[in-house]
């Protein structure tokens, strides 16, 4: 029997007892954002040492301002190949607790339409994902003796919180986390069956802005006609965003997108993705993006400008007739290819400037800014992968985009200069971040043995 193989019978002859670990972990209530679960992490940091250091690797709990990092090394050693593996251990909020079926930090395994389901929060987002890993090495080195090839496990504990820890941790500790190429498992498969490694990431700018007028609420009888109305200056800015086609209007907005080329094209319209079906499932018809693109385009390969909620006014109940002297917007920019973030946050800066009458005045909350992430998947590495994913699942791995972002992605680009292999084995109906998160079983043991064989063909 080969090593491989031996390690995939591992996998399977252990699925009881590996569930009973993950169930383990999602017992602890590791929520990063409430303070008062602040030992609960520090609980899971410990239980991750405890379980590494218990299946050959150097693991230490690394304590920050905020929530602890997890470091652990298995077999890295000069000519060998070396790969940083990133995870995060902390969890989303359980509210609203009413929705819950159950207690979200007592998993179990349910039964459901397209089956066997683990049921936890965190069962997907991430520890189900980040166990898929560590059961892979332990599977590994439980009948070879060995990992076959250098791993850094990092583990963060401040993903679901912002990770103002995670940067300067990165920066004292290049040394410590530098290797050939990173592996994050944050992200899902194109279907329940379908394998995929994700190639784009979008990078985002954040603005809240904030204009005002009069220096008070004015009564909109004795104002109304001379007076400024903020709202009437933001939502006249907010309209100008787009035209008719769906385009931003900012200058040179589009400086650095790039088409994806043209075979990766080609496996997206060989998807045949349901677009009008994705979108009548919440209740649209008609894709409202750029004309001209199709609907996965507009979320993977296009950038986009969104308003995300507008505060201004009486919003009680009832009515009252005022003018108000605020109004405010948050305002999102999704960026991809080589959009310069910074350049886009001053652009539209000048913009809102441009267009403000006399009277008016406004101030800018800006959000952290980041770069779109665009992988190489020609390297070897991503070829190797894609082969060792459609020989577990029995169908070909898909390159896909990936509409949302992933921070720690572009620090590991900036910060420590790898690419990040992206593989995962979440669900779009997995419910991340929602009550009643589930995980599905197949995603688990397969994704275990997803991983046996992605070390294996990396190896060689």
């Amino acid at each position: 029997m080969s090593k491989l193989d031996a390690a995939l019978n591992a996998v399977d002859q252990n699925m009881d007892s590996s569930l009973d670990r993950l169930f383990a972990l999602l017992r602890i209530e590791s929520i990063s954002t409430d303070s008062q679960y602040a030992k609960h992490c520090v609980t899971a940091a410990d239980w991750l040492v405890s379980e590494l250091n218990g299946i050959g690797f150097d693991a230490q709990r690394h304590d920050t301002p905020g929530h602890p990092m997890v470091v652990a090394k298995h077999g890295v050693q000069a000519g060998k190949p070396h790969f940083l593996f990133y995870g995060h251990y902390d969890v989303q909020p359980v509210d609203p607790l009413p929705l819950w079926n159950k207690p979200p930090f007592e998993p179990a395994l349910e039964d459901t339409d397209a089956g066997k389901v683990i049921r936890a929060r965190g069962a997907c987002d991430d520890k189900g994902q980040l166990m898929t890993f560590v059961e892979a090495c332990r599977a590994w080195q439980s009948v070879n003796g060995e990992l076959p090839v250098g791993i850094t496990a990092f583990f963060e504990g401040e993903e679901e919180s912002g990770s103002p820890s995670l940067i300067p941790f990165m920066q004292a500790n290049t040394d410590l986390l530098k290797a050939d190429l990173a592996m994050v498992c944050d992200t899902g498969m194109w279907d329940a069956n379908t394998p995929a490694i994700s190639t784009m990431l979008r990078g985002m700018v954040g603005e809240q802005i904030t204009i005002t007028g009069p220096a008070l609420d004015l009564h909109s009888g004795m104002y109304g006609g001379p007076a400024m109305n903020p709202i009437r200056v933001l939502t006249k800015i907010l309209a100008g965003l787009h035209d008719d086609n769906g385009r931003i209007t900012l200058d040179n907005f589009y400086d650095g997108v790039e088409e994806p080329p043209a075979h990766v094209k080609k496996q997206w319209e060989a998807l045949n993705h349901d677009s009008t079906g994705f979108l009548n499932a919440v209740g649209l018809s008609e894709a409202a993006g750029e004309q001209g693109y199709s609907v996965l385009e507009q979320i993977w390969s296009r950038p986009t400008c969104d308003v995300n909620g507008i505060i201004g006014g009486y919003t009680g109940e009832g009515f009252k007739t005022v003018l108000p002297s605020t109004a405010s917007a948050k305002v999102s920019f999704r960026l991809v290819g080589k959009q310069d973030p910074n350049a886009i946050q001053a652009t539209f800066q000048q913009y809102v400037r441009d267009n403000l009458p006399a009277d008016c005045s406004v101030e800018f909350k800006s959000k952290d800014a980041s770069s779109a992430t665009v992988m190489p998947v020609d390297a070897p590495a991503f070829a190797k992968a894609q082969k060792a994913l459609s020989d577990e699942w029995q169908k070909d791995a898909v390159f896909a985009g990936c509409g949302g972002s992933i921070p720690v992605v572009g620090h590991i680009k900036n910060i420590l200069d790898m690419d990040s292999l992206l593989i995962g084995f979440g669900l779009d109906d997995d419910a991340i971040h929602s009550p009643n998160e589930k995980y599905s079983l197949q995603s688990y043991h397969k994704g275990i043995r997803s991983w046996v064989r992605v070390l294996d063909s990396l190896a060689s």
